[in-house]
Parts: C-alpha cells; sequence; structure tokens
C-alpha cells in the first residue's frame, strides 16, 4: 500500500510541475531559453515576429527582442543595453563596432538582399520607351544608370518624356523615392552607387571625387522633399495604391510579398545596372548573443525561414532561385547584367549624405 501511494504521489509531483510549465507559457517538451535583446534594421522586424522564426529560435534556446533602427543610425544608440546589434550591411557594423567597443568581433552575414527600384507599369514603359530602362518582360527589367543620372542631371520632368503626357499619374520631375542617407542603410547605399556611377565607375574615395559628384547626389535627394526613415512606408504605400512611382527598396520585399501570395498589383521591378549588395550583418556586443548570428547562417530550418521573408541565405543563390523559381517573372535570382560595385568609406559616404541633404560643403 505504501508503495502505491509513493508511485500515486510522484505522479501527482509530476503533473504539478508540467502544469505550472504550461501555465507559465513554457512547453515542457521545449528546452530553456535565455532571452537576448537587439537593435535591427526595420525590414527584418516581420522575420523576427514570425512564429515559426521565434518557435525556431527557442528550439534552439534563444528567445529574442528586438527593436528597429536605422541601421546608420545605430552608432547613435545606448548599445550596453542589447546584446547584438543586425544592421542591413557591412559598413554601419563597424560603426557600431567602434561604437560599442567590441572592435574585432565576430561578425556573422546570415543572408543579404540587393536593392531594387519599384515601378508602377506606366513608369517603368515610358522610362523604357526613353532609354532610361530596359524591360526584359512585362514585370522586371534594369534601370539604366548611367541615363537616369543623366536625365536627373538635367532635372528632366515627366512631361518630357515621350509617352508620358498619357498618364495623368506622371508628373514633375522624375526621381527615385529613397530613404534618408545619414540614417538609413538603403539611402546610403543608393548614394555609394550613384556617386560610383557619376564618378567614372569609381569608388568616391576623396575630397576632389565628393566635390565632383556631390551636386548630383543634392539633386537626387533635395528633389524628394521629405525623408523617409525606412523603406516600410514608400513600400507600403506603393502596394496599397498610392505613394511614388518609383520607390527604392530591397528584393526581399518584393519576394516576401510573392512567396507569402499577397497581390503586387502592376508592379514592375527594375534592377539597378549599378547596385551594391546589402549583407544584413549580425555582430554580438557581448557573449550572450554570441552565437545567435552563426545559427541564423547555418540552421537549415532558420535558412529557409530567412527565404519565407525574400532574403538570400548566405552561399544560397541555388535556394533563392528555386524557392522564387515561381515568381521568375520580377525577379532576377542570378542578378544577369548587374554590376556589383564596393562602397566608400564610412567618413566619405556619411560626407556625401551630409553634401546630399546641403548640409555642409567639407568631408
Amino acid at each position: 500500500m505504501r508503495r502505491i501511494l509513493g508511485i500515486i504521489l510522484g505522479l501527482l509531483l509530476i503533473g504539478g510541475v508540467v502544469a505550472v510549465a504550461l501555465v507559465n507559457g513554457q512547453d515542457p517538451q521545449t528546452p530553456a531559453t535565455k532571452t537576448v535583446r537587439g537593435v535591427i534594421g526595420s525590414e527584418k522586424s516581420e522575420f523576427f515576429r514570425d512564429p515559426d522564426v521565434v518557435k525556431a529560435l527557442a528550439a534552439k534556446g534563444y528567445t529574442v527582442k528586438t527593436e528597429t533602427s536605422g541601421s546608420w543610425a545605430m552608432d547613435q544608440l545606448a548599445l550596453k543595453e542589447f546584446d547584438f546589434a543586425f544592421p542591413s550591411s557591412s559598413e554601419p557594423a563597424k560603426e557600431v563596432e567602434a561604437a560599442a567597443g567590441v572592435k574585432g568581433a565576430q561578425e556573422t552575414k546570415p543572408f543579404y538582399s540587393p536593392l531594387v527600384v519599384i515601378a508602377r507599369a506606366n513608369a517603368a514603359k515610358v522610362l523604357a520607351d526613353n532609354g532610361l530602362a530596359k524591360t526584359t518582360g512585362k514585370n522586371s527589367g534594369t534601370l539604366l544608370m548611367g541615363p537616369f543620372l543623366k536625365a536627373a542631371g538635367e532635372d528632366r520632368t515627366w512631361q518630357q518624356l515621350s509617352g508620358a503626357s498619357a498618364h495623368a499619374e506622371l508628373t514633375g520631375t522624375v526621381f527615385i523615392k529613397t530613404t534618408d542617407p545619414s540614417t538609413s542603410n538603403s539611402g546610403a547605399l543608393f548614394l555609394a552607387a550613384t556617386s560610383n556611377v557619376a564618378n567614372g565607375s569609381t569608388i568616391v574615395s576623396d575630397d576632389a571625387a565628393i566635390a565632383r559628384t556631390a551636386p548630383l547626389m543634392r539633386k537626387l535627394i533635395s528633389v524628394q522633399g521629405a525623408l523617409e526613415p525606412s523603406t516600410d512606408d514608400p513600400f507600403r504605400a506603393f502596394i496599397s495604391g498610392s505613394g511614388e512611382p518609383l520607390i527604392l527598396v530591397y528584393e526581399s520585399q518584393v519576394a516576401a510579398l510573392l512567396l507569402q501570395k499577397q497581390d503586387p498589383g502592376d508592379m514592375v521591378v527594375l534592377y539597378p545596372d549599378t547596385t551594391v549588395n546589402t549583407a544584413h550583418t549580425f555582430v554580438p556586443l557581448g557573449d550572450k548573443a554570441g552565437e545567435l548570428g552563426t545559427l541564423l547562417a547555418t540552421d537549415p530550418k532558420l535558412r529557409e525561414l530567412a527565404l519565407r521573408h525574400g532574403f538570400r541565405p548566405q552561399d544560397g543563390v541555388p535556394e533563392f532561385t528555386a524557392a522564387t523559381a515561381p515568381h521568375a517573372a520580377y525577379l532576377n535570382p542570378a542578378l544577369t547584367g548587374i554590376r556589383q560595385v564596393g562602397t566608400p568609406t564610412v567618413k566619405i559616404l556619411m560626407a556625401l549624405a551630409a553634401r546630399a541633404k546641403g548640409q555642409g560643403d567639407t568631408p
């Protein structure tokens, strides 16, 4: 009888432990997790909010809490409050490391995404008919940066382009809506690519090159009026049917939209023929998140989920090509015909951004 009572008592105790775990929201089959806090570029917020990503990270022992910031503004934050930073390219990552006092930290680049220009169908056709773009199908093509920047330097308006008069929405100066180049990664790398073209296909590397290219950079930015802090709002506005006819976004935003079977409307995806890829760079700011970057880069489930959110996993061109095959009409997985260029130093790029915003005449 004592033995039977002991067994019953043991079962009750086990049941009580399980009940407490469930009440506290922890599945007893899930390993205990450690909570890490990170600051990320806004384009990755939906990835980290995805319940499947949360579950996959928990299975590896992590609960990840994030806040968003412009990549180039991260070094101005109180970084001691975070366990990691995850800007949208390697250039601001260097600034974060310096500001946090972790130079030489074990960076990881789990995934990347090139910049693209999304255009309304009518706008893309007018650009193509006037030699500023080349379409490769109904929903994709290439933005010809040389001719486009020449038109921008001449303050060309839509009304001056053949065929634009048939489309009432195409009025005013022709420009690409970007983010703020002094705080946002996509805006900064837009200047990196356009200044390269304006500087004779050479990276801007000194004061003389800044002086040569700054007037055009100023035109590209000043014509936009108020600058956005991230690509999220302009992209959402475009999808809803409002916004500007030409918007700079990440390819990942387009790919995620398509992979999630959302309606792209009359979107045409134009890949600039000169571009800078954005390798999203994970910077551990302490030991607590030290292995998280490697996990994001190598774990098969997390790589699969990164693809679902439109990112190209590290060394993952075949994976991206296969995953996006049903949407090949919009995308250029192999980046065929695209020239990828390097970026200026952080100091030079920020000087270009300041000049582009009319904030100074010297770097």
